[in-house]
């Protein structure tokens, strides 16, 4: 498995994560923490709040370096010397061609 794949299906799993944390969220305020009633279940709702904020950030964070190091597969730095994208096919050598050999044309007989 090339080094490209890997961080395909890191990139992939991570913005799931992030999809699943950010619809959780409510932007008015609500969301998960509006669920939880007055109970200290998780840490309270204030805590809530805090965890999915921080959880949004770290995702974000982890997903940009990801792309950012996943950039470095295809120049060369952390990617596979053999790689399927780019095909270095070598050219098969060929061997010069002379030209073809003109015969000149003959005379027109003379007029008489």
């Amino acid at each position: 498995m090339s080094t490209f794949t890997i961080f395909l299906v890191l990139i992939t799993i991570v913005c799931f994560l992030l999809i699943v944390v950010i619809m959780v969220q409510n932007p008015k305020g609500g969301g998960l923490s509006s669920t939880i009633s007055g109970t200290q279940m998780l840490g309270g709702v204030q805590k809530t709040t805090d965890f999915l904020d921080k959880s949004t950030w770290t995702l974000a964070t982890i997903l940009i370096s990801l792309i950012l190091l996943s950039s470095l597969s295809f120049t060369g730095a952390l990617g596979d010397k053999t790689s399927k994208i780019i095909d270095k096919t070598e050219a098969p050598a060929t061997t010069p061609v002379a030209p073809a050999q003109q015969t000149p044309a003959p005379a027109a007989p003379a007029a008489k």
